[in-house]
């Protein structure tokens, strides 16, 4: 029962999305990868436990050319199941992949397919995806409402949710943090981490912004932005424009297998997220929250599309308005003032995530799904 996973979505890249499919690969009993190309890509698949296929593009579209060879390998290496890592575009490749065999289809939706499902000519080409596959499926209850009135009746009855899970040995308290704090000179300040990529939706220039609120009642704090992306530049003027420069630390890329340290380092975890592009850029869901919750650190959560899953508001952390940095800072210095209830919140979103967001749980749902 092999599985073939046909997606642009996977490492060394580095996301959100690229981390869910690879980490869904590991819950499967036989699988080989159809992927696009990328810088250093052979030195990473060497290391892994299943064969990689690169193509020679570096981005897989349901073209001819591409189609045929996905269905070469489907045959090549004897499978009968077919995982697409993001069901638009690439499931458009499902007819071909059936006729040459593939008994069922899986497709995984992520952000990109909601907008699709509203926008005329994309909305009938993921209806005709849905069609061809078995299962649809969906990474939060609002991903879910946006996709499923795209669908014919029959198609919206098979949509799933599967959610990413969070590796919690991986992601826990006294994970590392104080090394990163005395490597970065952060020692005996608060600090108030943003891990993603600098990009404007994530909202890292609404914290920028919230930060001199923020200091007047906590006039040490720190504000750790982890990640690269296209928006450092403009947030590093942001901050200087701001006069917070001193006190916003830019760590640039980390790679993935080296963050749960930097996650561990701050007392509040926050990603003011929001939803950009008139709603076609929503966040999906945010796994990074999960995450920090998971280390036992209380989150600040934009309320963006799927993003109100990852946080039981009051409970775990706070959804607060991302466009609006009074708000968001207030909460923030809220927190900071008060250690025990952090603590109280981390405690209360480590065991949730525990017990809800295991990737064995996330796994037994695929493998029902595939039928393996």
């Amino acid at each position: 029962m092999t599985v073939l996973v046909v997606t642009n979505d996977f490492p060394p890249r580095q996301g959100g999305i690229e981390n869910f499919v690879r980490s869904l690969c590991d819950e499967l009993p036989e699988v080989v990868v159809y992927t696009s190309r990328e810088p250093r890509d052979a030195a990473y698949d060497a290391t892994l436990p299943f064969p990689v296929v690169r193509d020679r593009t570096s981005m897989l579209l349901p073209t001819a050319r591409i189609t045929k060879r996905a269905v070469q390998l489907l045959q090549e290496h004897g499978a009968d199941r077919v995982l697409f890592g993001a069901a638009a575009p690439l499931g458009l490749m499902g007819p071909a992949l059936r006729r040459a065999g593939a008994r069922r289809i899986v497709g995984l939706t992520h952000g990109h397919e909601t907008w699709w499902a509203g926008v005329p000519g994309t909305r009938q080409a993921l209806r005709k995806i849905a069609e061809a596959a078995d299962t649809l499926t969906t990474v939060s209850s609002w991903c879910e409402d946006q996709i499923r009135p795209a669908l014919s009746p029959a198609a919206a009855q098979r949509v799933r949710r599967l959610t990413p899970g969070v590796n919690t040995r991986r992601f826990a308290p006294n994970c590392g943090g104080e090394q990163v704090r005395k490597g970065l000179g952060l020692e005996g300040v608060p600090v108030v981490a943003c891990v993603s990529r600098l990009i404007r939706r994530k909202g890292q220039d609404t914290l920028i912004k919230a930060w001199p609120l923020v200091q007047e009642s906590v006039p040490d704090a720190k504000l750790l932005l982890v990640g690269g992306g296209p928006d450092r530049q403009y947030l590093e003027e942001l901050a200087v424009r701001t006069g917070v420069s001193q006190d916003v630390v830019f760590t640039g890329p980390v790679p993935w297998a080296e963050i749960p340290p930097y996650v561990d380092a701050a007392e509040v975890f926050a990603v003011p997220c929001r939803t950009r592009r008139f709603g076609l850029e929503p966040e999906a869901l945010g796994i990074a929250t999960l995450e920090a919750s998971a280390a036992g650190k209380p989150v600040v959560v934009g309320d963006s599309g799927g993003a109100p899953d990852t946080v039981r508001h009051g409970e775990t952390g706070y959804l607060v308005d991302p466009y609006n940095p009074v708000a968001v800072g207030v909460r923030i210095a809220d927190l900071l003032s008060n250690p025990q209830h952090c603590k109280e919140l981390g405690a209360a979103g480590r065991q949730w995530v525990t017990e809800e967001w295991s990737w064995t749980r996330s796994g037994a749902v695929l493998r029902e799904l595939l039928d393996v």
